[in-house]
């Protein structure tokens, strides 16, 4: 992945979105700081219906209403607070 400054994506936009196109990758930087990369957006990709169907059709895993019950719902804690 190629690396440029701000300054050259504004100077070069262009360019560098056409190479973003064909699947060019950037890491943009601001003083010499990574904020952002740039890239090619991905194509959508379609699954089809039958295999839709056969996932929805998976019977659902017998314990799975007990783990989510049990599973502890008071939020995001610290791990090394005491309890």
């Amino acid at each position: 992945m190629r690396t440029i400054p701000q300054r050259e994506l504004r100077n070069r936009s262009g360019e560098i979105l056409r190479a973003a196109e064909r699947g060019e990758q950037f890491t943009i930087t601001v003083d010499g700081r990574p904020v952002a990369v740039l890239g090619p957006v991905r194509k959508r990709h379609w699954i089809p219906r039958a295999e839709i169907e056969r996932i929805l059709a998976t019977p659902t895993d017998e314990s799975m209403l007990e783990d989510i019950k049990a599973f502890d719902t008071t939020g995001p804690r610290d791990p090394w607070a005491e309890r």
